[in-house]
């Protein structure tokens, strides 16, 4: 299920529908939101990063921008997970990285 879900992430944000690929994440956070665990922390800084998406795209730059500052601070437990699921988080994190780029 969270592959699906990692791969719908993606798609909604290459088709600019941020707020979807926020949906799409948080069906697997929102009920572990509360579990102290790096990886369930990592997914919200995904969340994050796709509504910094979001606010550009309806012009609210300085609130995308502190988003986003979430983002990058959770991306940091890139290097803390054990999980199965590490490369694609990798891969996601790249692509973010390259999508903020493009969009800003």
């Amino acid at each position: 299920m969270l592959t699906d879900c990692l791969d719908n992430f993606i798609e909604c944000l290459e088709q600019h529908r941020y707020f979807d690929a926020h949906e799409a994440l948080e069906v697997i956070w929102f009920p572990r939101r509360f579990e102290d665990d790096n990886e369930m922390k990592l997914l919200k800084g995904f969340i994050n990063a796709a509504v910094s998406f979001e606010l550009k795209k309806r012009g609210r730059e300085e609130a995308s921008k502190r988003v986003w500052k979430n983002y990058l601070k959770y991306k940091k437990l890139l290097t803390k997970i054990n999980s199965p699921y590490l490369d694609r988080y990798k891969e996601i994190s790249i692509y973010l990285d390259d999508f903020d780029i493009i969009t800003r």
